[in-house]
């Protein structure tokens, strides 16, 4: 399909030279003698790119471009004058006009306008769809009642500039969140630079952070620059900041307060504009009170807090991202696709999970290159995810799934629900009372009559 245009001028000529001479050149020409017959037009054509007059009766260009970008904002447009100055240029910059041109027009200026506006247009295509991969690459996957209140946070965060500190045990995704909420804030066309602070050496992470000069060092040979300036008007994300010692915390928060530093071995102050998530596997309270974290750099960090639910929390999301890891360890190992019985999946759905989202996601992943046939059955899952049960040879599938009558079915379903939440809360009744939302008596009662 040849690009669409819409020629805006009061002037017939204009629209007939100009009009024919670009219909020459292969594009697909439409014409408007107002502003308001062209709005009327690009609401029903949407034209690739406008050839707007500034000087035309009733709306003027200006106020044409004003409404084209406000319901079209991705239509780009260039603008068309006989009285061009650079006031007006100004102006219709800021409205976002990607060009201006002057009469008397020259075809040859018009085409490479043209041209060059178009070319534009694909590029902000392209990265409207890769930043829409991103993130979808990066979503987070589920419909449970955790996980929908997690996504929520995230949207009400993600718009602002607001820093916040994310916690949840390994495996959980806290860096998935962090991703997330970077896609969708203000500074997504900007560096999300993560640092994991657990795995940077005490004696090398502040040339890590904030850079070296040449010399700093034995080993400094040339100038480094560190993560914060790489971050610059983006998003530094401190990943297990509760492993970082009170030394470098101190460093750190004297950074953040000012978004100020020098360079190891430099004295020229370096300033950046960074938006700061931290994350953490502790309890970050209780390793104040243990003297291993600073209060003051807590309140700093934790403006927003998000905690990101365990597996077993949102135990209803399995189904969902078992096939989800099934289709990339395919696609990844470049093997046909798993297909996985009732019982195999009732037992991953029953097990507690100690490794989070990543032991799930490494547990397809080895069951899909290890078993040859095309289906993993309950027969095919290690005998550590069985939880207590005996590993029997015909199918784990529960029992409330072949029973025909009703109560039977019901009363088989809370057996087999309790005895599996006690399992994982390795048979504290307490505990699991809470778990299922339940008086600790009544399930006591449960417990005797279900025998």
């Amino acid at each position: 399909m040849f690009p669409s245009i819409l020629i805006v001028d009061d002037e017939p000529s204009i629209l007939q030279s100009l009009g024919g001479l670009l219909s020459d050149e292969g594009f697909e020409v439409i014409t408007a003698s107002n502003g308001y017959e062209a709005l009327k037009i690009i609401e029903k054509e949407s034209p690739d790119l406008v050839l707007l007059d500034i000087w035309m009766p009733g709306i003027d260009g200006i106020e044409t471009l004003k409404e084209i970008k406000k319901d079209n904002p991705f239509i780009q447009v260039i603008i068309i004058t006989g009285h061009g100055n650079i006031e007006t240029a100004i102006k219709a910059t800021k409205l976002g006009a990607f060009d201006m041109i002057e009469k008397p027009l020259s075809i040859d200026k018009v085409i490479v306008a043209i041209n060059n506006a178009l070319n534009f247009r694909r590029l902000e295509e392209e990265n409207r769809y890769l930043r829409k991969k991103t993130i979808e690459k990066n979503s987070i996957s589920g419909s449970s009642s955790p996980i929908i209140a997690l996504k929520k946070q995230i949207e009400i965060a993600a718009p602002t500039d607001t820093w916040i500190l994310i916690t949840g045990e390994n495996g959980t995704g806290k860096e998935l969140v962090a991703r997330t909420v970077h896609q969708l804030s203000p500074r997504a066309n900007q560096p999300l630079i993560a640092v994991n602070c657990a795995a940077i050496p005490e004696e090398l992470i502040e040339s890590e952070l904030f850079g070296h000069e040449k010399g700093a060092f034995s080993g400094a040979t040339t100038k480094k620059i560190g993560r914060f300036e790489m971050a610059n008007n983006g998003t530094i994300f401190l990943d297990e900041i509760g492993d970082m010692s009170l030394k470098t915390q101190s460093k750190i928060l004297r950074v953040l307060q000012e978004q100020k530093f020098h360079r190891v071995g430099g004295s020229r102050t370096q300033s950046v504009n960074v938006r700061v998530f931290a994350a953490s596997n502790k309890g970050l309270e209780e390793e104040i009170k243990k003297g291993s974290f600073r209060e003051d750099l807590y309140y700093r960090l934790n403006v927003i807090p998000i905690k990101v639910p365990t597996l077993s929390e949102r135990s209803e999301d399995i189904p969902l991202l078992v096939e989800i890891f099934l289709d990339e360890c395919a696609k990844q190992n470049q093997r046909k696709r798993k297909k996985i019985t009732k019982g195999a999946l009732y037992l991953l759905c029953s097990y507690s999970w100690p490794g989070n989202v990543r032991e799930l996601k490494n547990l397809i992943e080895r069951l899909t290159i290890m078993v040859e046939k095309d289906s993993i059955e309950d027969s095919d899952i290690p005998d550590s995810y069985y939880q207590g049960r005996p590993k029997r040879a015909e199918s784990v599938e529960p029992q409330f799934l072949l029973i025909d009558d009703f109560r039977e079915a019901k009363k088989a379903f809370e057996k087999e629900f309790i005895q599996n939440k006690l399992l994982q809360n390795d048979n504290n009744i307490t505990k699991t009372a809470k778990d299922i939302g339940v008086g600790r008596s009544y399930l006591h009662k449960k417990i005797k009559k279900l025998k």
